[in-house]
């Protein structure tokens, strides 16, 4: 956690070389000799449409620099290097696909939508950034001022704030982009809210369901009403 949804190919290099600093004086002081080390997971995703991917070769020489010169040099080698790089693997190719049900218009403008923080907790948490689209509406301009909201009874229950969209109507699908890290992974039943299916697009167009809706006999599955019934 040195560097999290970093950008900056920099500073992943120089993550692994304070980590390689640091094998070096623990080798020297107690003649420790190290199998692996992890280097973290902190390489990040473009969430903003103005951001570019990281360029993994630029992380791959830098560290392999670091590597010759800070462990070959020392004689520790080999040394496996571990990375966890979920967000990365994952993040770009997960979309929340919503759609509204309601709009509210009194001191600001509230798009509702059928979606809620059981499906993507990340903005109601820490305000995390997610780009939507407006299905048929992307190449519209961006002249309207909404809050998106889920359908928790909760405040912060919200996608995004005074976000620039295109005009709204209810029945409209929007499209939260980059959730496949921490979307479905971070849901969970609120207030009684069923987890949504998943469904992968294929290559070839083709669109296969790989997980199915949770159902009411799934928010009651570990309940025990034999043990309830007993209490009469």
């Amino acid at each position: 956690m040195v560097v999290s949804n970093e950008l900056d190919h920099k500073y992943i290099v120089q993550t692994a070389e304070m980590l390689f600093d640091l094998i070096v004086e623990l080798n020297k002081a107690l003649s420790i000799q190290f199998e692996f080390i992890n280097i973290g997971g902190g390489i990040g995703i473009p969430y903003g449409p103005e951001q570019r991917p990281v360029p993994i070769e630029r992380i791959a020489d830098g560290i392999k620099k670091a590597y010759g010169a800070k462990i070959v040099a020392n004689k520790l080698d080999p040394l496996k290097l571990f990375m966890e790089c979920g967000r990365l693997i994952t993040g770009p190719y997960g979309y929340l696909v919503t759609t509204v049900r309601h709009m509210k218009h009194t001191y600001k403008d509230y798009v509702g939508l059928d979606a809620c923080a059981a499906n993507l907790m990340r903005p109601g948490i820490y305000g995390a950034y997610h780009h939507m689209t407006v299905l048929g509406k992307e190449n519209m301009p961006s002249t309207y001022k909404y809050d998106v909201t889920g359908s928790l009874c909760e405040n912060n229950d919200k996608f995004a704030i005074d976000r620039m969209l295109p005009q709204i109507q209810e029945g409209d699908i929007l499209v939260i982009h980059d959730t496949g890290a921490h979307g479905h992974a971070m849901g969970f039943n609120y207030n009684g809210k069923l987890r949504s299916a998943e469904l992968l697009l294929r290559r070839d167009g083709s669109v296969t369901q790989i997980r199915r809706a949770e159902t009411p006999d799934d928010y009651f599955a570990t309940l025990d009403f034999d043990v309830l019934k007993s209490f009469k």
